[in-house]
C-alpha cells in the first residue's frame, strides 16, 4: 500500500513538473521519447517507472532524477503528515 502511494506521489511530481513548464503531456512525451499514453499512466499513478524511464523524464524536465525524486518524496512525506494529522482528529 505504501509503494502504491509512492508511484502516485512520484506521478504528482512528474505532472506539477511538466505543469510548471506549461508543457502538454505529448510535449514531454516527445522530449523523454516516452509514448504520452504512457506518460499518463505516470502521472496517475498507474505504473511504476523503470529506472531508465525516471532518467528520460529527468533529462527531459532539465533537472537531475535525484531531483526528480525528492521532489516526490516531498510530495509522499506531505501527504503521510496530512494523513496522520486528520487520524489524530478522528481518533
Amino acid at each position: 500500500m505504501l509503494s502504491q502511494r509512492f508511484i502516485q506521489d512520484f506521478g504528482l511530481a512528474v505532472r506539477q513538473l511538466r505543469e510548471a513548464r506549461n508543457w502538454s503531456q505529448e510535449q514531454l512525451a516527445a522530449q523523454s521519447n516516452l509514448n504520452r499514453s504512457y506518460v499518463g499512466e505516470i502521472e496517475r499513478g498507474k505504473v511504476a517507472p523503470s529506472l531508465v524511464t525516471l532518467h528520460k523524464l529527468a533529462l527531459a524536465l532539465l533537472i537531475s532524477a535525484s531531483e526528480l525524486l525528492i521532489h516526490a518524496e516531498h510530495i509522499h512525506t506531505l501527504r503521510q503528515s496530512q494523513l496522520q494529522h486528520l487520524v489524530a482528529i478522528a481518533g
